[in-house]
């Protein structure tokens, strides 16, 4: 049976462009947030420019920030995102970020190995906004174990995730 990893997006929309005053706390916290998830023995992969940076990629327009990334599984990526000092970060969201009306978290199971493009990334973002929580693609909130699997871990607390995740 083949193993299987957990694929994740989420998107944010800046109160302000990165270069702004408003955000340059965020700007400042990068590296050290983005080196702290790639330390992570959950973690395996994500989405960044060949010099390593994420925030110059904007497949959903100018005012937003993405992250794709992979991880071992959903307990590893909720370690990273509240047991972690990513926790300190995601606190202070709202100055940063505005409130997204839309579903902007979604994970789903890939192939071990595979990395997500931005394109299939999008279409289970639609996927949840459109149908809510399925196996293809779901949230911390209502998960769902990986094909061929009865695991399915402990939903998290009840708080949202980081735009910035």
């Amino acid at each position: 049976m083949p193993k299987h990893e957990l694929a994740q997006l989420n998107i944010a929309r800046m109160k302000a462009p990165l270069e702004d005053p408003l955000m340059a706390d965020f700007a400042a916290n990068l590296d050290r947030i983005n080196a702290l998830a790639e330390g992570d023995p959950g973690f395996r992969w994500r989405l960044k420019t060949d010099d390593g940076n994420a925030t110059a990629l904007r497949p959903f327009g100018e005012e937003m920030l993405v992250n794709l990334s992979v991880w071992r599984d959903l307990q590893s990526l909720r370690d990273y995102v509240f047991a972690s000092d990513h926790v300190e970060i995601m606190k202070r969201r709202r100055e940063w970020f505005d409130r997204m009306e839309v579903a902007y978290v979604v994970f789903w199971w890939v192939p071990e190995g595979h990395r997500p493009s931005i394109e299939e990334a999008r279409l289970r973002l639609e996927t949840l906004q459109r149908l809510g929580p399925t196996a293809e693609a779901f949230t911390f909130r209502n998960p769902f174990p990986a094909p061929g699997s009865d695991d399915l871990q402990q939903p998290a607390p009840l708080l949202d995730v980081c735009p910035s995740a």
